[in-house]
């Protein structure tokens, strides 16, 4: 399963390999991308919002397990917004774990 328009797509799923395209909601990021291994994240790409925290959150979350990634990210905010750069990328985890279970 492959979406172009970045709604939240996942490819890959059945060999232990998903490539994650997502497109975030609330934040100045465009999109996320990202590659996962048998639960375990790579690849994190952000597109637009703040590169040096972008590439921050990217080389943090390299090599870790996805729940780990989620269970640390999830509920972050921006200043006064409800979300966060880190809080998408657990977003865009748990609708891949969701995608994952429907296939």
């Amino acid at each position: 399963m492959d979406y172009d328009d970045f709604g939240g797509a996942a490819s890959g799923a059945a060999y232990g390999f998903m490539e994650i395209k997502f497109k975030p909601k609330g934040v100045c990021s465009q999109s996320i991308r990202l590659d996962l291994t048998d639960g375990i994240v790579h690849n994190v790409r952000f597109a637009g919002g703040c590169s040096g925290n972008a590439q921050g959150i990217s080389r943090l979350v390299e090599g870790m397990e996805a729940k780990e990634v989620v269970a640390r990210l999830r509920g972050i905010r921006c200043g006064f917004k409800s979300t966060s750069c880190p809080d998408q990328l657990a977003s865009a985890l748990e609708q891949a774990f969701s995608q994952e279970e429907q296939s």
